[in-house]
């Protein structure tokens, strides 16, 4: 996995939770870089369950909810690092079409060995979008986090609802429906 994920990752949990509680789950996670990340660099995913997990203990809240928590924080990073993708598109469902064939295409010119999730769109209209998140990782509920801020950049929202159709999470259906 990309170090961008995981410092930025760590930004966040410092943001809400505080420098210490940083300390705390990098000093339990018992990591093989010792928590020391350079957003070029790979680094093993099971790096990142011990963060979450460790970060789940520490504030007592529900490892799904901090990741989907991480996909709210992270659009706004990625926004800022790469404003020329998003301005791209004028509409929020656009953008979602676009992750494979302009999106993924940009991140892999970017970062050649990146692990990227697939996106397959299985309907689309104006409004709404049902499209497939494929992962080995399951990092799903990051995944909603992220599309619920893509409507909010574009000044809207969305009802988005998900289906595990496998219950480790690496293959979920998004249905998404934009509100006003």
């Amino acid at each position: 996995m990309k170090g961008i994920v995981f410092t930025e990752f760590l930004e966040m949990v410092e943001t809400k939770f505080g420098l210490e509680t940083v300390d705390n789950i990098i000093e339990k996670s018992n990591l093989p870089s010792q928590g020391i990340y350079t957003s070029v660099a790979t680094y093993e995913f099971n790096e990142m369950v011990a963060l979450i997990t460790q970060l789940s203990e520490e504030v007592d809240l529900p490892a799904g909810d901090l990741k989907y928590a991480f996909g709210l924080y992270l659009f706004s990073s990625l926004r800022n690092a790469h404003p020329e993708v998003i301005q791209c598109y004028k509409t929020p469902i656009s953008l979602l079409c676009s992750i494979e064939d302009h999106i993924h295409v940009h991140v892999k010119k970017l970062y050649p060995d990146a692990e990227l999730p697939t996106f397959k769109i299985l309907d689309k209209t104006d409004t709404s979008l049902t499209m497939i998140y494929s992962s080995s990782r399951g990092l799903y509920r990051m995944a909603h986090g992220l599309i619920e801020k893509v409507f909010e950049h574009f000044n809207g929202k969305a009802d988005i609802t998900y289906e595990l159709f496998k219950e480790d999470g690496t293959e979920v259906k998004f249905d998404i429906v934009q509100n006003g």
